[in-house]
């Protein structure tokens, strides 16, 4: 079974990524601490949609309680996120303490803009600790009692 990010998670990924680029480029403190966060943030987030954010895919089926046999094929994308889980959320505290800096820099170069976007960084991540990434490893651990795995 082929399974995607749902689109609403890969749209908030590609706008997120789209204004960090974007902070990149706003010079000073603030694009210097923005590349920082995009050189973090880039390869955590191409692990989330390799393995951590699809399994979510199945949320509204399983809800329904449609479930095909096809299904266990996440089942190796929700044991990665559970053996990987550690090193994610060490790279969500590096990536958190990167954003720190950048809001910092944004608040003392007056960018407001930049401190928002590193607001909702944060934000991001903690919704990725509390109900993403718990959501994903409870569909794998849910499939396998359903499945018999």
């Amino acid at each position: 079974m082929k399974l995607t990010v749902p689109q609403s998670m890969k749209a908030e990924h590609d706008g997120l990524h789209a204004e960090l680029e974007k902070a990149t480029k706003a010079g000073g403190r603030v694009g210097d601490a923005a590349k920082v966060v995009a050189r973090l943030l880039h390869p955590h987030f191409v692990k989330e949609e390799e393995f951590a954010l699809p399994p979510l895919h199945l949320l509204v089926a399983l809800s329904q309680d449609k479930i095909e046999p096809e299904m266990a094929d996440v089942l190796a994308m929700t044991d990665k996120l559970e053996g990987e889980l550690p090193r994610m959320l060490a790279e969500h505290k590096d990536i958190v303490a990167a954003l720190e800096k950048l809001i910092e820099a944004a608040v003392a170069e007056k960018k407001p803009e930049q401190a928002r976007l590193a607001e909702k960084l944060v934000l991001h991540a903690r919704t990725e600790e509390q109900v993403s990434y718990p959501a994903a490893i409870l569909i794998g651990r849910y499939l396998k009692l359903k499945l018999g795995k």
